[in-house]
């Protein structure tokens, strides 16, 4: 693996870490190209290597038996504007005694790319998130949640506590404000339509291809829960 390559994204994420932080109101114009071969491999190297398969049936070893090809070709159909996200294979876990809950499983070429945006959205928006939010944040997990809480109960003069939840929300996500979001930050187009890629690839469900108009994947890397 170019390890230089790889180093060399690392230091540019801690970069555009450090000018989000400084400038709230920066836009950035070019990231797709972080999206290299080296920072892909060592995305594929960082999954989980006993996740269950997608509908192209690729599981992590197999994927990494011809590696450094698959990259390369994947990268040309990247810069081609030829990639387009295989459809996630659905499945349904339990969500309580009477509901189960669809979750999506990708493909292994998505998990890869999926995984270099991730690191890329999060370089930008670690920093503009409040020092109080833990949800899906690396790092950070419902255990330190309720310990600050816990906190704020024993030291400060607290008379009530709102627990909300939006039904249904991930699911309903509206993809053109989704995209709008994204925009005043972003704007870099390449990244964006990619992005956009992976929100209207769909999924498969009991063979039936199901086009997504709104919502996010769950079980994508790109939405929680990750992995």
């Amino acid at each position: 693996m170019p390890y230089t390559e790889v180093n060399n994204t690392w230091d540019k994420l801690s970069l555009i870490s450090e000018h989000a932080k400084r400038d709230p109101q920066l836009q950035f114009t070019s990231l797709a190209h972080l999206l290299n071969s080296g920072f892909l491999k060592d995305c594929y190297n960082s999954l989980n290597r006993n996740k269950a398969v997608g509908i192209d049936g690729v599981c992590w070893k197999e994927y990494g038996e011809n590696l450094d090809d698959d990259v390369e070709e994947l990268i040309t159909r990247m810069k081609h504007k030829k990639y387009k996200p295989i459809p996630a294979r659905r499945v349904y876990i339990p969500k309580n005694e009477k509901e189960k809950r669809p979750l999506g499983i990708p493909a292994l070429e998505n998990k890869i790319v999926e995984m270099g945006i991730t690191r890329i959205l999060q370089s930008i928006y670690e920093e503009d998130f409040l020092e109080c939010t833990f949800g899906f944040r690396p790092k950070r997990s419902c255990h330190q949640a309720i310990n600050r809480v816990d906190k704020l109960i024993m030291t400060k003069p607290v008379n009530h506590i709102v627990e909300a939840d939006i039904k249904g929300f991930f699911d309903n996500v509206s993809h053109e404000e989704l995209m709008k979001f994204l925009e005043i930050r972003i704007v870099d187009r390449s990244l964006l339509e990619l992005i956009r890629r992976f929100l209207k690839a769909g999924y498969v469900d009991d063979g039936l291809l199901v086009r997504s108009e709104s919502g996010t994947p769950q079980g994508s890397i790109l939405t929680p829960p990750t992995q």
